[in-house]
């Protein structure tokens, strides 16, 4: 595997300088000191007037300028509107307050920018309507669960209010006459921090994303009060020992590649306070070293969460909606910081994608960056992004072929994600052609929407989009993995065997003990090219062992229209009946399914001019069934999606081994198709004493054969004979085609 360091090397070296504006660069501390009680501290006044002076030259710049005029404006034009909260998220009062610190936020750069004291007006005027109405607030009536806010429904929302908040406040603060200041610092800011972490210990002291998102706000809340124990509770705890705070979250939250525990759709939202805070603390405490810190984690996390898409979308593991991509608000921030510090020109493409970039320095630079045509397209490329903050947690493998839109297979073998993890070890999922092909389910919840429970997490999350039939990988007696407890999960990680990235063989292996009592699976996927196949294609091998006879399931969630089924099933078309009870098979329909044979078989869908040929077999006797998510569903919150279920029963041992084969294409307006029949013949899984082997017979008349070793020890030698035919090789895996 071959290493990328040019995040953490250019941040070592330092960032080049030039015809460059200057980025936000550390202040020396004895500038610090010598700032006034009001002076702008998260952006300097010599970085906001460089982007005054210079910033209608570019035109990503300007443009971002002039859109955020337009919605200031509108809002100005409007009455002020602080209204009294009382609804859930996406309800009235909910999106009006966001409304509101959007304007502070934006307002308050304006100010900066343009030197318009309209702006600075009506950022004052709105913050003097909070200072009014939030020392009356109590807990939020909507609150559900979890620590309700007193803005919004839950504290996370208060923290972002008040993470933008406090930006558009200290451009502003040293407009207002000190009897505004006063009341606005007493009865919003200094009220809201100690809410969010006097009052509230429990979330504030948390690992998890609801905490940066606290601890952000008041470190930041603290450097514009110039409060230094309210920033150092930020950064260190309230303790102040370290136990908790944003260093700690750094620390705990954060593999060594930049993996973000709670997979990647958290970890783009977890992202903006982050990259926030940690511009703040450059800023105000440079002897951190922030953006050093770890060996430039942070700045890793933005390349990580980049690498963790497909499409301009996130991989939608764990707790993921599937519409969530690049373009939203934390990436375009997290890329211009990253940017800034990095000067990899590949971020720039990621920019141009966005089409905006942040009124900020390091929003400044990305726009000459690109307006000096200076972007080159990402890497995408083969990774292994490892979890825990050892990397030693799992981890998660996406392996590539031609390009952005091509082939990318994706192994997750993380660890559980704390309580937005999904009961779905060694699931993987398949890209193809800008498509999703072998898919995940993601979480069940419509963002926001009052009209779906108030925009939180449906019942079906859990009944659901978390349960392991939901996902592509191994369940035993139709049960979850873990007992459906992710406390439990988060003790039991995968072990990552081997990853390798080579030239014509992709290939990665885990290990799962503990997510069933008595049962080990281990799972190697490779992505395989051979010059008799147009595409590459995904080769896949299960094994399982139990202490005990089982019933083991396998599904094949996919997307697409089936155009062939190569195997005789017994349809169920009068009346489709429920496959189980619980643990998600309660909500699935079966149309078709068939006995029990050991014969491989063959599944042919159609997606976006493509097709797809599954063909599977297993060491037993196994299964087939064809069913669809949807049922028992009374307020129509699922989407209905297909899947496969491969089962076997009655065995303490068996494994499943399958490949999924791309070909062909059809043309709709051309009315033309070629390649329909796939060029995999037949597979066979042959077993010896240490190992297996998959041999593939194309129909061109050559074989393909791969050989996974048990013992991945490397240089210990493996055999595996049948039909008068022995393969030999060393090591944990080779090609042995060749």
């Amino acid at each position: 595997m071959i290493l990328r360091l040019s995040l953490a090397a250019l941040l070592l070296a330092g960032v080049a300088t030039g015809a460059m504006p200057a980025a936000a660069t550390p202040v020396p501390s004895a500038v610090v000191q010598a700032r006034t009680a009001t002076t702008p501290v998260l952006t300097s006044p010599d970085d906001w007037r460089r982007m005054a002076e210079t910033g209608g030259q570019y035109p990503m710049f300007a443009s971002e300028q002039a859109r955020v005029e337009r919605m200031v404006r509108a809002a100005m034009r409007r009455e002020i509107d602080v209204p009294i909260p009382r609804d859930p998220g996406g309800g009235y009062t909910h999106e009006q307050h966001k409304r509101n610190y959007q304007a502070i936020y934006n307002a308050g750069a304006l100010y900066r920018l343009t030197g318009d004291r309209a702006y600075a007006d009506f950022a004052r005027d709105l913050l003097l309507k909070y200072a009014d109405l939030y020392p009356t607030l109590g807990a939020h009536p909507a609150g559900r669960g979890q620590v309700p806010g007193r803005i919004f429904w839950q504290t996370l929302n208060d923290s972002v209010w008040l993470v933008y908040s406090i930006q558009g406040y200290d451009a502003i603060r040293e407009t207002l006459s000190a009897e505004d200041r006063q009341k606005i610092d007493g009865q919003v800011f200094r009220r809201m921090a100690r809410f969010l972490s006097d009052e509230t210990p429990d979330n504030f002291e948390r690992i998890h994303n609801h905490a940066t998102w606290a601890v952000a706000a008041v470190g930041m809340t603290g450097y514009v009060l110039r409060d230094a124990e309210m920033s150092g509770k930020a950064l260190m705890g309230l303790k102040r020992d370290g136990s908790a705070g944003f260093i700690a979250q750094i620390d705990q939250l954060f593999s060594p590649d930049g993996y973000y525990e709670e997979g990647p759709y958290y970890q783009r939202y977890a992202l903006a306070p982050f990259i926030i805070f940690a511009r703040a603390i450059e800023q105000n405490d440079p002897e951190r070293g922030i953006f050093r810190h770890r060996d430039g984690v942070l700045l890793k996390a933005v390349d990580a969460v980049i690498q963790s898409s497909y499409g301009g979308y996130f991989i939608p593991i764990n707790d993921a909606i599937l519409d969530k991509g690049l373009d939203t608000e934390e990436l375009v921030t997290g890329v211009a910081v990253a940017y800034a510090r990095s000067q990899d020109p590949g971020l720039l493409s990621i920019a141009e994608r966005q089409g905006r970039t942040l009124l900020s320095p390091e929003g400044l630079r990305v726009a000459q960056g690109v307006a000096e045509g200076r972007a080159r397209p990402f890497d995408f490329r083969s990774i292994l992004l490892r979890d825990g903050a050892d990397g030693a947690h799992g981890g998660l493998g996406i392996l590539r072929e031609n390009g952005e839109d091509g082939q990318a297979l994706v192994f997750k073998a993380t660890a559980m994600g704390m309580g937005h993890g999904h009961f779905d070890k060694l699931n993987w999922l398949f890209y193809d052609n800008g498509q999703r092909v072998v898919t995940d389910y993601g979480a069940a919840r419509f963002l926001n929407i009052e009209a779906k429970a108030g925009g939180i997490y449906l019942p079906e999350n859990n009944s659901w989009a978390k349960t392991t039939v939901a996902h592509n990988t191994l369940v035993v007696n139709e049960r979850n993995q873990f007992g459906g407890d992710w406390r439990i999960g988060e003790d039991r990680a995968p072990e990552v065997l081997f990853f390798e990235a080579g030239e014509g063989t992709q290939i990665v292996s885990a290990r799962q003990t503990g997510a069933y009592d008595g049962v080990v699976f281990t799972r190697t996927q490779a992505l395989v090219e051979h010059p008799d196949l147009g595409l590459p294609i995904v080769i896949d091998l299960l094994r399982v062992t139990s202490s005990t006879a089982a019933r083991f399931d396998l599904p094949l969630h996919y997307n697409g229209h089936i155009m062939n089924v190569g195997f005789e099933a017994q349809r169920a078309v009068a009346e489709r009946p429920v496959l189980g009870r619980a643990d998600g098979y309660q909500h699935l329909w079966v149309d078709a399914s068939t006995a029990a044979a050991e014969q491989t078989r063959s599944l042919t869908w159609l997606l976006d001019g493509r097709f797809y040929t599954w063909r599977f077999g297993a060491s037993a006797p196994s299964r087939a069934i064809l069913a669809e998510s949807g049922a028992n569903d009374p307020s129509f919150n699922l989407r209905r999606e297909p899947l496969l279920i491969q089962r076997v029963d009655g065995q303490s041992e068996v494994s499943f081994f399958g490949v999924l084969e791309p070909h062909g294409r059809y043309d709709g307006t051309a009315e033309t198709v070629t390649g329909a029949d796939s060029r995999v013949q037949d597979v066979k899984r042959v077993r010896g004493d240490g190992g297996e082997v998959i041999v593939l017979t194309l129909a061109s008349g050559k074989t393909l054969a791969l050989g996974v070793a048990d013992d991945v020890t490397t240089g210990v030698a493996h055999s595996v004979s049948a039909d008068g035919q022995t393969w030999r090789w060393s090591g944990p895996w080779a090609r042995l085609d060749r």
